[in-house]
């Protein structure tokens, strides 16, 4: 859910095969991290769904150390040093390791009758998404999503989004929900030009619109700032995600956040060639 910075992903470092464990696992090559920041290697990288509670709490640990340590949110949780909230226990939670077995990337996804049994979806604690109704049966809530500091070149993001993509297939999905959060550290101002501008270029339908709880205060904001897209952002808007609407303001982790929708139907056809149509003979990547 909350961004973090990687260069846009290369669809060429990119193809999976499957271990004797049955895992499927990811290889990418070393790449260069924008802005100077140190690239590890990320040579031999496994994607695995979580299957035991000390793997789903390996997760929440990470999203502690990048959300709370690093960009310095504030996170109501029952474990100090663990991001844990109510919808945890309904996720799935996708793990990319490196060769050594560190966990370096993660997502949380919440399938239709898992929402059902929670009561919902996280982004309804942001939005009102009484208008994405008929889409429910078949939306899938993408959120929490971090990549380990040194690890953000785009690789542990490729691997990621595969099993994604692999997840929409074998459990027959249409779309896609969650946010893409840009920092206030400037008091908002970067924000508001952003959505000033992506707002003329990258916004979903009417009948696809969110409103935001607590609404970014736009108008009291400058917005001729200059603004272009995060990278995780950027990733989404150019494998076909629209945006449903004005940001909202989260005040704890101090970032506007950016409501977004994807179709499978309306995925940018490079992607969709590498994502979607290839066979899907591999085990392990269905709900747990």
């Amino acid at each position: 859910m909350h961004d973090h910075r990687e260069v846009e992903p290369d669809l060429r470092i990119f193809h999976e095969s499957e271990s004797p464990q049955g895992k499927n696992q990811a290889h990418a090559g070393r790449r260069a991290v924008a802005g100077g920041e140190y690239a590890a290697d990320c040579t031999g990288l496994t994607m695995a769904w979580a299957r035991q509670p000390h793997e789903v709490l390996e997760a929440q640990r990470l999203r502690w150390k990048v959300f709370a340590d690093e960009l310095g949110a504030r996170i109501a949780t029952p474990s100090p040093g663990y991001d844990i909230d109510i919808f945890d226990p309904y996720c799935d939670h996708l793990l990319v390791r490196n060769a050594d077995s560190l966990l370096v990337g993660t997502y949380r996804v919440l399938p239709p009758h898992q929402a059902q049994r929670v009561g919902g979806l996280y982004s309804e604690t942001e939005f009102d998404i009484t208008r994405l109704v008929h889409l429910r049966p078949r939306l899938l809530e993408l959120g929490r999503s971090c990549v380990r500091q040194g690890y953000r070149s785009g690789a542990v993001i490729m691997a990621l989004w595969a099993g994604l993509a692999q997840y929409m297939r074998s459990n027959g999905l249409d779309a896609m929900i969650g946010c893409a959060s840009v920092s206030m550290r400037d008091g908002g101002h970067y924000a508001a030009s952003l959505w000033a501008r992506l707002r003329q270029t990258h916004l979903a339908a009417v009948e696809d619109h969110m409103q935001p709880r607590l609404p970014l205060p736009v108008a009291s904001l400058r917005q001729n700032v200059p603004a272009e897209a995060p990278p995780l952002l950027k990733g989404y808007l150019r494998v076909g995600a629209r945006i449903c609407g004005a940001p909202a303001w989260d005040p704890d982790f101090n970032t506007a956040d950016f409501p977004l929708l994807m179709r499978l139907a309306d995925v940018n056809p490079r992607y969709a060639r590498h994502f979607l149509h290839a066979p899907d003979t591999r085990a392990g990547l269905a709900a747990v």
